[in-house]
């Protein structure tokens, strides 16, 4: 089974978000999006500073086995990248929730983030195969 840790909020399509304060976000793919990947070998990260919509395709994870695209959780706008996936995007593998984060966001709309899913719907939903 997949680590989900409760602490953060979950998408459909298997990122997780952590708030760091009251409008910066953290953001990454989960323990099973990088599992069903396998070994990621490139992330092509989003620009600083570009506006998002919630559900925008912003980043690219690519693994030896797929290429998969990463969406904004949120609202607002990219803070900053974690430029240490370029040269380790093998980080995602080994550590997703610490030091594989992709992006942080300045989030913009605070109820967008009330309305994710919570480690126990996250659960269930992996649990349901989709």
């Amino acid at each position: 089974m997949s680590n989900i840790l409760e602490d953060l909020k979950y998408t459909k399509d298997h990122e997780w978000i952590r708030m760091v304060d009251k409008f910066t976000a953290e953001c990454g793919i989960t323990d099973h999006a990088q599992d069903l990947l396998t070994d990621i070998v490139f992330v092509e990260l989003p620009e600083v500073d570009l506006e998002v919509g919630a559900e925008d395709q912003i980043a690219v994870v690519e693994s030896v086995k797929a290429v998969s695209d990463v969406y904004s959780p949120l609202t607002g706008r990219i803070m900053e990248v974690n430029e240490s996936l370029e040269d380790a995007p093998e980080q995602i593998n080994s550590s997703p929730y610490e030091d594989g984060w992709i992006f942080k966001l300045e989030i913009k709309d605070k109820t967008e983030f009330d309305e994710l899913m919570s480690s126990d719907e996250y659960k269930v939903y992996v649990e349901s195969g989709e």
